[in-house]
């Protein structure tokens, strides 16, 4: 599988400053190591977890799973027997037994230059437990669902991890989905509990948070599932005075004030949110946590006791509630952050990713604090207030490992290498993708421009199921070829198939799948373990199936080709198709929706939707702009659709099956079709092409 040497041609190879220290230092260890992985995993895995805390050791087998849905129930069971707490192992162990009580957890750089803070792991403990307990005087307990819904800031970290403290669940809801998408997943995750904010800024645009919470709290109780209590941190540095019951201070900030002069400038003067009071549900952070102790004895969970779900779009339109577990996710998580951006303890680690998808997960809480190290947590945007912003802050605090999304990478490549070179950026020593496939072009740009030739790129391949990197480079040792993910990471064994399920060898294109668990594998959807079987087991029986396409070239690298289910990943977010056109339709004007994605060149894929009206309705830019507001109110704003196109039939096959192919070549404005035989009515085509939308070059 792992090739007995790569090629010392057209690829690019790591600089010898990092080898010299390298976890892994050459291609060799790692395939040495590889191969230990897949045929011992129990050595392996066994003595990476050396390195942490376990209140009691695990019995029985190490690794236990079935993946055959043709032998009975799809299960995966990891150090059965062993019982740990994460949050201890994060922060308690790092204060007390690694001597790391004064070291920076975190850098906090928020919306506006100037305005941020520091936060060190005794801090950070100390906040957590206060938090903990706050918790656990509203009754949350082992087991319990709690629900958050907070912008970048350090607190909601500390929310997450008290949980984590008292072995509650939490569900972690991007702040930029609506109130539509939290209420679904609220009552999904059957939630308490939820934690907010006030508002929050993206850049000049007001988030007003907690006015979008209590509309999902009123959809809850208009569902009969009502929620028993809101807890709300007042992030801005203002809150009216009619606010009843929070008029407690946020913490200080080195910028407290939003209107503060900064470099003999005057800050623009923010308009604050009108935040809503209902006494009879709503609390208020500060005052919680003013008189909670910051000492709390973390509960000892099962190695398969649930950890966390985070939903991801699923192809039926309803969101999947993916279940990560204890003990696999922590170990998983924590390697992969060390080996893959080769972690050395005096680094600086900036994801700019949000907290709301998995990235933010494991690589911004999971994966750095279990090595100590010290992040950049960003509230902000990467072109406000200007297009220097990201090298700005890498250069304020010397950021030596950078991992962002294409999507923010091609967007900086428009405005070319100025506003780049502007800053320094000598302390980058790795930089890392993700998200989604990075093509070429944009390598190359990140490499020589950003990287300035010398900071090997770890492109990762992983998803929301898989808990962290399955196909990566690893810094000092593979060598690069822009756009490939390379090699799968150690436990993971990939295979490419085709249609009939057969492995294909050698120089191939199919399916990817996976062949066998890691620790850090999804254990089921929350409440439908059969989905879950149907969605990644059944197509290929003995085999997990990742939804995505894949190539592996004549060296044995790796090609991640894109989507090949009713999926979209559109500016690294996954989208579902069936999700917008279910949106759509419940418009009254709206009889059918299909929607396909179109290359973008800065999101990668953009939304092209095809809609078929009711009778005596017409088209226009003020239904076409109502679609887009129904889109954006059901899911959130990064599901706006970029094309609306008026479809007066759709191509569909004679057992009336939409035929998506087809719609796909349409949107791109490709006149190729290929074979149409089974197409029940040609003529619709045409007018199709006629009615392209007249943006959509």
């Amino acid at each position: 599988m792992i090739p007995d040497k790569v090629p010392e041609q057209d690829v690019i190879l790591g600089s010898g400053d990092l080898k010299k220290d390298a976890h892994i230092p050459t291609f060799e260890k790692y395939k040495e190591l590889y191969v230990n992985s897949v045929e011992n995993p129990e050595e392996f895995w066994g003595t990476l977890a050396k390195d942490f805390f376990w209140k009691t050791k695990h019995t029985g087998q190490f690794f236990n799973y079935n993946f055959d849905v043709t032998k009975g129930e799809i299960f995966i069971k990891f150090m059965e027997g062993a019982s740990t707490n994460i949050c201890y192992n994060l922060l308690d162990r790092n204060v007390y037994e690694k001597n790391l009580a004064d070291k920076i957890a975190f850098f906090w750089e928020g919306n506006e230059p100037g305005d941020d803070l520091t936060v060190t792991y005794k801090e950070l403990l100390q906040r957590v437990c206060q938090f903990a307990n706050v918790l656990k005087s509203q009754g949350v307990q082992k087991g319990d669902r709690v629900s958050i819904y907070m912008p970048m800031v350090v607190e909601l970290v500390v929310a997450m991890l008290a949980c984590v403290r008292i072995g509650a669940v939490h569900s972690i809801v991007f702040a930029g989905f609506s109130a539509e998408s939290l209420c679904e997943r609220i009552l999904d995750s059957q939630c308490s509990l939820l934690i907010t904010a006030d508002g929050f800024y993206r850049g000049d645009k007001l988030i007003n948070l907690k006015l979008l919470a209590d509309e999902a709290l009123q959809k809850c109780i208009d569902k009969g599932v009502p929620v028993k209590k809101c807890i709300m941190l007042k992030h801005l540095s203002k809150v009216p005075e009619e606010t009843a019951g929070c008029n407690s201070p946020p913490p200080k900030r080195s910028c407290p004030d939003l209107q503060e002069k900064q470099a003999g400038k005057v800050k623009k003067i923010r308009p604050v949110p009108q935040v809503p009071w209902n006494p009879d549900v709503d609390l208020c952070w500060h005052t919680l946590i003013s008189g909670a102790s910051d000492e709390c004895e973390p509960e000892w969970c099962d190695s398969e006791d649930p950890l966390f779900i985070l939903y991801t779009s699923g192809s039926t339109g309803k969101p999947k509630g993916v279940l990560h577990t204890v003990s696999g996710y922590m170990l998983y998580a924590a390697t992969t952050f060390k080996l893959v951006f080769d972690y050395q303890p005096d680094d600086v680690y900036w994801c700019t990713a949000d907290i709301g998808w998995i990235t933010g997960h494991s690589y911004i809480t999971y994966g750095p604090l279990a090595n100590g190290a010290t992040s950049v947590l960003f509230e902000g945007l990467p072109t406000y207030p200007d297009v220097s912003r990201m090298w700005e802050i890498v250069d304020k605090y010397s950021v030596t490992k950078f991992y962002t999304a294409p999507t923010a990478i091609r967007l900086l490549m428009k405005f070319g290498s100025d506003p780049v070179q502007k800053y320094n950026r000598k302390s980058l020593k790795v930089l890392g993708t993700v998200g989604e496939p990075i093509n070429p072009e944009a390598w190359q740009w990140y490499y020589n421009v950003v990287g300035e030739k010398r900071c090997p790129i770890v492109d990762t391949f992983w998803q929301t199921e898989t808990g962290g990197h399955v196909l990566t480079p690893l810094p000092a040792a593979t060598p690069l070829k822009p756009g490939s993910a390379t090699f799968p990471f150690f436990g993971v064994v990939p295979a490419i198939l085709n249609e009939s399920g057969e492995e294909l060898t050698g120089p191939s294109e199919g399916y990817l799948v996976f062949k066998q668990p890691w620790p850090g594998v999804m254990r089921t959807v929350y409440g439908n373990h059969q989905r879950f079987e149907t969605t990644y087991f059944k197509k290929f029986p003995g085999y997990y199936v990742t939804g995505d396409g894949c190539r592996r070239d004549e060296d044995g690298y790796y090609w991640i080709t894109g989507r090949i289910d009713d999926m979209l990943n559109v500016s690294g977010h996954l989208l579902s198709t069936a999700e917008v056109e279910s949106a759509l339709v419940e418009h009254k004007a709206v009889a059918e929706a299909a929607v396909v994605g179109r290359p973008h060149p800065v999101k990668g894929e953009s939304l092209y939707c095809f809609v078929t009206l009711n009778d005596g309705m017409t088209f226009n830019q003020k239904l076409e702009s109502e679609l887009k507001k129904k889109v954006r109110d059901k899911i959130g704003a990064i599901a706006t659709p970029d094309f609306i196109q008026n479809a007066p039939g759709l191509p569909k096959t004679r057992s009336g099956k939409i035929m998506r192919r087809l719609l796909r070549k349409i949107a791109c404005n490709e006149k190729d079709l290929g074979d149409v035989s089974t197409l029940a009515d040609s003529s619709v085509i045409d007018q199709l092409y006629q009615n392209r939308c007249c943006s959509a070059v």
